[in-house]
């Protein structure tokens, strides 16, 4: 790829790529990742055989370029792009981040490969590979169950873990299990419903079935794992703010040899009975000087849902924090 200078007073940038083969998967369908990076950056594209140009106000050209290189290199690789991906380039390139495609952290597993997508997702996943315990903290949609099963799934694979353990509080069933028909894991099931998800996202179906049949992953409600010591394992607690300050404590002491723990959670939401503590909320206050334990929080703008989830998110934060929430008008 080439930067050509633009000599005319219009302020523009001149792209030209050097492998015209890779330039379909780079654009996408109907120039379908051109028009994102448009809508996203407020920019002009017109793609002219291998060269594109971009124009728009202030820095955002500069931003499109350094994104469009970011993808370039991604294709280079042999990697594939969806718009997910493009909208990861442009928000990486927003915060300042590394042009490099190689220097990203990566998880691969038998569907894909997964890069970061923010950087709090970046720094997540970096923690999760580099500390044997983590919290990740923040509002749904950001990725920190999603990421961390898919990177369980890929030590899973490599041989680093001998099983994968995913937990949940069942607080919305109020404990009150043997009320719900079925068997234990059809009770059970509803409420570990998103870790399937994400199973099912990194492994085939048949994969999935077959491990969980044969023990080496297994999903189980927070309160089967008293009394347990788990060695060699990837543990993950999901939900993490609806388990009480004894429950947590009892997760966060099953740790064991060769094991990782991922407690994720929102602090700011809980179905824990009025007046009652999250152990989350606990357990951020009394471990998080301890060494060797890692906190990343994500944030609004760390959302990859539909943009409308970030906005919602955001509104109900200003809400909590107006001293007239609440008051009469």
């Amino acid at each position: 790829m080439t930067t050509v200078p633009d000599s005319t007073s219009t302020p523009e940038i001149h792209i030209q790529f050097d492998d015209n083969r890779l330039l379909p998967l780079l654009f996408g369908e109907h120039d379908k990742h051109l028009v994102q990076i448009e809508q996203r950056l407020g920019v002009s594209l017109i793609s002219r055989g291998n060269h594109v140009v971009i124009s728009g106000p202030e820095d955002a050209p500069d931003i499109a370029r350094v994104a469009l290189n970011r993808l370039y290199d991604r294709v280079k690789s042999g990697q594939s792009i969806e718009l997910a991906d493009v909208d990861a380039a442009v928000r990486m390139t927003v915060a300042g981040q590394s042009v490099a495609v190689e220097s990203e952290p990566v998880i691969n597993v038998q569907r894909k490969q997964i890069l970061a997508r923010t950087p709090a997702q970046a720094r997540y996943i970096r923690a999760i590979t580099e500390n044997d315990m983590v919290f990740g903290l923040g509002p749904a949609g950001t990725g920190k169950t999603y990421l961390a099963v898919c990177t369980a799934v890929e030590m899973l694979l490599s041989g680093k873990v001998d099983h994968i353990i995913l937990s949940r509080p069942a607080v919305e069933a109020g404990e009150r299990l043997g009320f719900l028909p079925g068997d234990m894991r059809e009770k059970v099931d509803p409420y570990l419903r998103p870790l399937y998800d994400a199973l099912h996202d990194a492994l085939s179906a048949e994969q999935v079935s077959r491990r969980l049949g044969s023990g080496e992953i297994e999903v189980a409600p927070l309160a089967f794992m008293r009394g347990r010591t788990l060695s060699n394992a990837f543990v993950i607690l999901d939900e993490a703010q609806n388990a009480t300050p004894v429950q947590m404590k009892m997760f966060l002491t099953r740790l064991g040899e060769n094991s990782r723990m991922v407690v994720t959670g929102d602090p700011s939401q809980t179905d824990l009975p009025k007046g009652e503590r999250s152990g989350l909320l606990d357990a951020v206050e009394t471990v998080s000087d301890i060494d060797g334990i890692c906190f990343v929080t994500f944030s609004a703008a760390d959302v990859v849902r539909n943009p409308l989830v970030a906005k919602i998110v955001r509104a109900y934060d200003a809400r909590s924090a107006s001293p007239t929430t609440g008051s009469a008008k």
